[in-house]
């Protein structure tokens, strides 16, 4: 996904070939949801059909990828072809912004709404034991009066989850100088802070394992632990697998920098990328403050 090339070099607007890859990459994630959905409900199988379902995925994502990457090299992409990627990455990261909005506003109403509706007179002789506190935590509270969510330890914003922003922080800087020395041509120097850009955000999911880990073990804080574990987690979750995405969009950005694909005239690849690690460290911001301090 380099920028355009010089005029009178490529066709008006390339159209590709039909292509397998669409109804391929369909299949892999079908098979990831489904094996991820049995296995979660105590299937077995389902752990195969997820590992299946992402060993084809990235299969055919390997192989697209370098095919793009082949026609942009070529020369076919022009800057109507660049006027499009910008165009996708903007609307790409613009839904998103409302997969995390979703998520942020079920925390939103759970806290402010639902579970002061659940506490009030009107429901209490429903249920007449549920205290309405947050996060749920305290015996009776929110989870269940019924006793079916385990007593648990929530999660907070020292000592991991702080290093992390620092660590996500740190990274947004490192690409920024990447970028201004991708500008300036300066190509080892890009390719070094490339490198330590993307060596912090495997350090950021190394230390989200580890929290995890701390939760399930020694919190026992689960998906499972009422409502704050399971906004927990979906928000946390989702969040470090797009930090992983991000990742590995910065890492085959880096090593199609070392073969030398972009110039300092061409680089919108570059730029995608950078844009979605920005779009994750501003999420993770909002996580930071809203999830493990308020």
């Amino acid at each position: 996904m380099s920028a355009a090339t010089q005029s009178g070099h490529q066709p008006y607007y390339f159209v590709p070939a039909p292509s397998r890859h669409p109804v391929l990459a369909a299949t892999g994630l079908f098979f990831v949801i489904l094996g991820a959905g049995q296995w979660i409900n105590g299937h077995g199988w389902g752990a195969w059909s997820l590992l299946a379902g992402f060993v084809l995925w990235g299969f055919v994502l390997q192989q697209w990828f370098r095919q793009a990457i082949g026609e942009s090299e070529s020369g076919l992409y022009s800057e109507r072809i660049d006027a499009s990627f910008r165009w996708s990455m903007s609307w790409f990261i613009f839904s998103e912004v409302m997969f995390f909005g979703a998520f942020f506003g079920a925390l939103y109403w759970t806290r402010l709404h639902a579970i002061p509706n659940l506490g009030s007179l009107d429901n209490a002789v429903l249920w007449p034991d549920f205290k309405a506190v947050w996060p749920s935590s305290a015996p009776g509270a929110t989870g269940s009066p019924g006793g079916i969510v385990d007593p648990f330890t929530t999660m907070g914003p020292w000592p991991i989850p702080t290093i992390n922003t620092l660590l996500l922080l740190s990274s947004g800087v490192t690409l920024t100088i990447a970028h201004h020395a991708l500008i300036a041509g300066h190509r080892a120097r890009t390719i070094g802070f490339m490198w330590l850009t993307v060596a912090l955000g495997v350090t950021f999911l190394g230390f989200q394992a580890f929290e995890y880990v701390h939760a399930y073990h020694e919190l026992n804080l689960k998906l499972s632990s009422g409502v704050y574990g399971s906004t927990f987690f979906m928000l946390t979750g989702f969040h470090g697998f797009h930090v992983f995405v991000g990742m590995l969009m910065l890492l085959f950005i880096t090593v199609r920098l070392m073969k030398g694909h972009f110039t300092p005239q061409r680089h919108f690849g570059f730029e995608g990328a950078a844009w979605y690690w920005h779009f994750v460290d501003v999420v993770w911001l909002g996580l930071y403050i809203v999830v493990y301090w308020l």
